[in-house]
């Protein structure tokens, strides 16, 4: 059955970040930790370690530091939506999430979406009041099969141009 779910999790970023990583709706375990990507499955980590070519990080601290390290802003399109778990493919009733605080704060030089529902949703509801384009990347869920971590990691590295 599909509930109604605010996004919890605040937008994490600083004065210094310079990308913005935009999720689509944050997943059940991601719900209960209180931070990004927490589902152990997700190879988000791992994708952003073999990228910044830095060890992977472990506790929600470790990563706050990472993305602040990094120069990387983290939050999702969707600010609130009918979801079944964490199915993307369930969402419905979407609100967006306003990104002016995290655009008028920081000097995100690109914006950048993990998986083709976040592009969706962000072309539909956020492209044109940003003015910004963001660029596709290969989503980081296990349901990408597809894709393997170093090809995901080539991916990324590719496009953020680090």
């Amino acid at each position: 059955m599909k509930q109604h779910i605010i996004h919890p999790i605040p937008p994490f970023f600083d004065k210094r970040s310079r990308i913005l990583i935009l999720g689509s709706f944050p997943s059940v375990k991601s719900r209960e930790q209180q931070f990004f990507y927490g589902h152990p499955q997700n190879r988000f980590w791992k994708v952003m370690a073999g990228v910044f070519d830095d060890e992977i990080p472990d506790t929600i601290a470790r990563k706050k530091s990472f993305l602040l390290k990094h120069g990387v802003a983290l939050w999702d399109v969707i600010g609130a939506c009918d979801i079944k778990g964490s199915s993307d493919s369930s969402i419905e009733n979407v609100t967006p999430n306003d990104l002016s605080e995290i655009l008028e704060t920081a000097d995100i030089k690109g914006i950048f979406v993990n998986g083709k529902t976040a592009e969706k949703y962000y072309r539909k509801y956020i492209e044109e009041k940003t003015g910004i384009k963001a660029v596709c990347l290969p989503s980081t869920s296990p349901a990408n099969a597809a894709w393997n971590i170093n090809r995901l990691i080539a991916a990324w590295q590719k496009e953020i141009n680090i």
